[in-house]
Order: C-alpha cells, then sequence, then structure tokens
C-alpha cells in the first residue's frame, strides 16, 4: 500500500508556519512527511532556511505522522552530531523518524570555509560518515582518522532499533551505488523512463528497503496562478548536476535562472490546475513502484493545496 506524504520546504516556509500546515496535512489524510535541511534558500524569493532538526523535534510532537529528512553529514555536519540527533528523535519517537544521507550541494556546504570536494571525494566521505553514524546507533565507541575525523564518540541515548538510513539519489549510477549501503532510496520526480531505471538499478543491485519519491508539483485554482507559482518559486531549480551541486549563493541561483521559462520548468514540476490530472500523474508514479510519495507544492502557502488534495487527490488514489 503506497504512503503518501507531505513534503516540508524549509527554504520556502517559515517555521511556524510549516509546523501548522504539517497539522492541517495529518488532518487532511496524509500518512507521513518529510523535510529539507538546507542552511540557504536556492532563492532569494523563497527566503527563509530554518533549522531542520529543532523543527523536527516539535513536528513530531505534534502530530503522529512518520518523518524523514535529507541531510548531507561530512562538512557542515560532523557525522557524531549526525548520529547524536538521530538517536535522539528515534529513541523519543520510535518508529517514527528516518534520514536520507546525501553527498551535499555547496550552496549549504561553503559557509564552513572548507574546500568544496569533487564528487567521488565526497561520495567516498559519505560511506564513512554512514558506517560513523551507524556504529554509534549500535553502541559502539568510534574514532576514524579518514576523510572525517572522530574520537572516542560514543551515544549514551540511543533508540532500541536505529532508524533507517536511506540513500538519497538523483541518477541512476547514484541509485546503484545506494543499494551498497542504504535501508531505502528516495529521489525526485524525473522522466518515467528515467525513474524506471533508478529503481531498476536500486533492486537489481541488491537495494533493500522502501523506495520513495519526492513529487515538485503547483496546483492553484487556474492554470495561469499554478504557473506563476512554479515559475516564481522553483525556477532556480531546474538546472541538472554538477551545476546544482556547486553554485554557492541564492543570489547565484537567481543569475542563472532568470531567464527560465514556465516550459522549462514545467519539465521538473507537475504543474496543473486540474486535480484529476495530478492524480494520474500520481498514479502513474505508484504504476512505477514506489512505495512512498512525497508531495511537494512549490507555493508558500500550503493550506489550499492540503484542502484540495486531502479532499480529492489522496481519496481517489486510496
Amino acid at each position: 500500500m503506497t504512503e503518501f506524504g507531505i513534503h516540508c520546504s524549509h527554504e520556502q516556509i517559515p517555521p511556524t508556519a510549516l509546523l501548522e500546515a504539517v497539522v492541517a496535512a495529518e488532518r487532511a489524510g496524509f500518512d507521513a512527511a518529510m523535510c529539507s535541511d538546507h542552511f540557504s534558500p536556492w532563492s532569494a524569493r523563497q527566503g527563509e532556511s530554518a533549522f531542520a532538526w529543532s523543527w523536527l523535534g516539535a513536528a513530531l510532537q505534534a502530530t503522529n505522522l512518520s518523518f524523514g529528512v535529507v541531510n548531507a553529514p561530512g562538512q557542515r555536519y560532523h557525522p557524531a552530531i549526525i548520529a547524536q540527533a538521530i538517536g535522539t528523535l528515534g529513541s523519543m519517537y520510535p518508529g517514527r523518524f528516518w534520514a536520507a544521507m546525501g553527498t551535499g550541494e555547496y550552496s549549504n556546504e561553503h559557509i564552513t570555509g572548507e574546500k568544496w570536494p569533487r564528487k567521488e571525494v565526497r561520495n567516498a566521505r559519505l560511506l564513512e560518515c554512514v558506517d560513523v553514524i551507524r556504529d554509534m546507533l549500535d553502541g559502539q565507541e568510534v574514532s576514524r582518522d579518514g576523510l572525517v575525523k572522530v574520537d572516542r564518540a560514543r551515544l549514551w541515548t540511543r533508540p532500541d532499533s536505529p532508524p533507517p538510513l536511506i540513500g538519497a539519489a538523483v541518477s541512476v549510477e547514484t541509485a546503484r551505488w545506494c543499494a551498497s549501503w542504504a535501508d531505502g532510496l528516495v529521489t525526485v520526480n524525473a522522466p518515467e523512463e528515467r525513474l524506471r531505471e533508478m529503481i531498476a538499478a536500486y533492486r537489481d543491485a541488491g537495494g533493500r528497503g522502501p523506495i520513495c519519491l519526492q513529487v515538485h508539483l503547483s496546483w492553484a485554482p487556474t492554470q495561469k496562478e499554478a504557473e506563476e507559482i512554479a515559475h516564481d518559486q522553483w525556477r532556480g531549480n531546474i538546472f541538472q548536476p554538477p551545476v546544482c551541486w556547486d553554485l554557492a549563493t541564492a543570489e547565484e541561483f537567481d543569475v542563472v535562472s532568470e531567464n527560465v521559462t514556465v516550459d522549462q520548468v514545467a519539465k521538473v514540476v507537475n504543474i496543473s490546475a486540474d486535480l484529476e490530472q495530478h492524480t494520474e500523474w500520481l498514479r502513474g508514479y505508484i504504476g512505477l513502484g514506489f512505495d512512498r510519495l512525497y508531495l511537494h507544492h512549490v507555493g508558500q502557502d500550503l493550506r489550499p493545496f492540503i484542502e484540495a488534495f486531502g479532499a480529492k487527490v489522496l481519496p481517489a488514489l486510496r
């Protein structure tokens, strides 16, 4: 049975409003939630970027939903600190929390003043971080002298069962690589053939656990409004790697996206005023084999989206 969650974008919405939205989403029939973990938004027009881990504690307490977060340990975050954060939330809310691990984007990580490594180095660093986090969640005292350094780190507060560590991927190659270490896979909507290839690559390489999709969408009462929302808020997010990995600031994303059209945005965001069209798009993702769909309305006012999808789209899919 597919789970339907809401994606909570800290880059776009103040944390108090986002907390109110996720409470409303549970009441409207959403099963779960996930959130971003950014230091910087993708655009100055988005204008927010609250600390995800503080918000997660409040959101887990305010609802009965399961929650996930996409995190990039290794530069901005030391893996021992992330292990402690995961262990604390897992202990307080058993069975309701997971963390997806990715290699990160320069827009968040440059704040440390450290060099931004090549992608293969970032992959190796992530694997070291995952090993540290897993060992600490298992109760081991951990020391490391590799790409990440750890000295006798031990978690004194741990959950009975470690929360899942899911792999974050946007390419077929990364999906295949995640199968070697992850408890599941999360990606974002893309052309059907590429999503099919990603699922196959992960499963054929022995990938276990749920396969999750963050669905970027824009809905409004009229098509013009839906297009305007998507173009205003998400046109800086259309760029494929390595561009999206390697730009440093929200202002840089705004410069490179200045001439992006609505048609280009529509290649990465499902834009429609028709709820039946959104239902069909989501039904297609279910048919591909996704176990969880996290719906991300790319606008900054989530209430109309939550009410409309809770009343019309989720019941139709179930």
